[in-house]
C-alpha cells in the first residue's frame, strides 16, 4: 500500500511539474517546477527499488537545480520579481497562493515518502540479510559491477574525470600579462 501511494503521488508529482516546466515563462518557477520534477523522479526510482539510483537523484540532480537557481537569479540581475498589482495597490510580496501551497505541499509529501521508503530500507535489513521487498536493493550489485566485471571502464573513466579537472585548472589559471 505505502509503495503504491508513493508511486501514484510520485507520478503525479512528476507529471504535473513537468507540465508547468513547460508551459510557465517565469525562469524562476520553471526552476522550482523543475525541481520538483526531480524530487518525484526520485520517489520513482525509490519505488523500484533503486535505492542509489535515488539518493544519487536527490544529491546530484536536486543540489544542482539549487545551483541553477542561484546562477539564474545573478544572470538575471537578480530583480525582485513583483507584480504590477503590488506595486500599484502597494501591497507586500506574497508568498504564494493556494496552487503554489499545494504543489508545496505534494512536494514535501514525496519527499518525506521517498527518504521514509530509502531509510526504512537501511533501518529494517541487517547487512548481510537480503532485503524484504520485491525489488533488492541495487547498491551492492552496482559495486560488484564496477569493481568485478567493469573495472577497466571505471578506471578509464576516473583518468578521464581527472584530465578534464586537469584542463579546467590549466584553463582557469590567472595569465602572465607582460
Amino acid at each position: 500500500m505505502f509503495l503504491q501511494f508513493l508511486f501514484i503521488a510520485s507520478a503525479f508529482l512528476t507529471l504535473a511539474c513537468t507540465i508547468a516546466v513547460l508551459v510557465t515563462k517565469n525562469l524562476m518557477h520553471s526552476c522550482v517546477f523543475l525541481l520538483g520534477t526531480l524530487i518525484g523522479v526520485a520517489g520513482l526510482y525509490a519505488t523500484l527499488g533503486a535505492d542509489f539510483v535515488a539518493v544519487t537523484q536527490i544529491m546530484v540532480y536536486m543540489g544542482g537545480v539549487v545551483i541553477l537557481m542561484l546562477f539564474a537569479v545573478m544572470l538575471t540581475g537578480g530583480k525582485d520579481f513583483v507584480s504590477r498589482a503590488q506595486t500599484l495597490l502597494g501591497l507586500p510580496a506574497t508568498m504564494g497562493n493556494k496552487w503554489t501551497y499545494g504543489l508545496g505541499l505534494l512536494v514535501g509529501v514525496v519527499f518525506l515518502l521517498t527518504n521514509v521508503k530509502l531509510l526504512s530500507n537501511i533501518i529494517t535489513t541487517l547487512p548481510t540479510a537480503e532485503i524484504n521487498n520485491d525489488f533488492p536493493s541495487t547498491v551492492s550489485r552496482l559495486g560488484h559491477l564496477l569493481v568485478k566485471d567493469h573495472v577497466l571502464a571505471f578506471e578509464i573513466s576516473s583518468v578521464l574525470l581527472l584530465g578534464a579537472l586537469v584542463g579546467a585548472a590549466i584553463i582557469a589559471r590567472p595569465r602572465k600579462h607582460n
